[in-house]
């Protein structure tokens, strides 16, 4: 049965391209190592929420525990992208993760343990082109935890995108491109019309409406009309000097 099922506890055959170590070397480190490499983690996964889980598995009576856990960052955006190393201070907790915590749920994510050779400075940045993991540099699926789509896939689509954009720009530059205006007409429809009710001046209306004495005319449209307004006027002003040659 021994043979059938294989260990819980046992390092994966991975070997760090870096790491310039042969592999029995390798193995002897491994074989005391403290320190977990944790993959596929949600970009979204927080420090807090790893030290939680990884947590269970500490001993701290027997002088154990987490010690530090360093997260895996964009090399460009110095954002999470996806992995992180957990350091641990005995070598007994880093295996009751890979039996206990490997494999598990963490943000609906299968997350993966392995032993690793231990923390440098300079690991916690991705590898890949684009400053992420190597493998979102391939991925073709759409994977919202980590990103959407992978880095080449995300490339392809901006250059596909520049392109339309260049076709319909030459396409306005070029020969037989729709003209734009329409912009007089716009303004016009916009701004109201304004209609005077007032009619308007002509030239016999110049002036301020007086006669030379200072007496006011009435300027009728109709001659007749007129003609015997004068006379009515001329009549009162004969009846007002008679009235002033009374008084004196």
């Amino acid at each position: 049965m021994a043979h059938v099922v294989s260990p819980l506890d046992q390092p994966s055959n991975y070997k760090d391209s870096q790491a310039r170590v042969d592999r029995q070397k390798q193995n002897e480190l491994l074989a005391r190592s403290t320190t977990l490499y944790i993959g596929n983690l949600s970009f979204y996964t927080t420090e807090e929420q790893i030290y939680e889980v990884f947590a269970k598995c500490a001993c701290p009576e027997d002088g154990g525990g987490i010690k530090r856990i360093i997260m895996g960052l964009d090399r460009n955006t110095r954002t999470p992208c996806g992995f992180c190393f957990v350091e641990f201070y005995t070598h007994a907790e880093a295996l009751a993760c890979l039996r206990y915590v490997s494999g598990s749920k963490l943000d609906e994510r299968i997350i993966r343990c392995d032993l690793d050779l231990g923390y440098k400075e300079g690991r916690q940045f991705g590898r890949g082109k684009s400053g992420g993991q190597v493998r979102d540099e391939h991925r073709q699926d759409y994977d919202p935890g980590r990103g959407g789509w992978g880095a080449q896939a995300q490339r392809l689509e901006i250059e596909r995108r520049r392109e339309v954009e260049e076709r319909y720009a030459d396409a306005q530059d070029g020969p037989g491109a729709v003209a734009g205006g329409g912009g007089d007409w716009k303004q016009q429809e916009s701004a109201p019309a304004e209609k005077s009710l007032k009619r308007g001046r002509s030239p016999e209306d110049e002036g301020d409406g007086r006669d030379g004495d200072g007496r006011e005319v009435c300027i009728l449209q109709n001659p007749t009309l007129s003609l015997l307004t004068i006379k009515l006027q001329g009549l009162r002003q004969r009846m007002d000097d008679d009235i002033e040659t009374d008084r004196m």
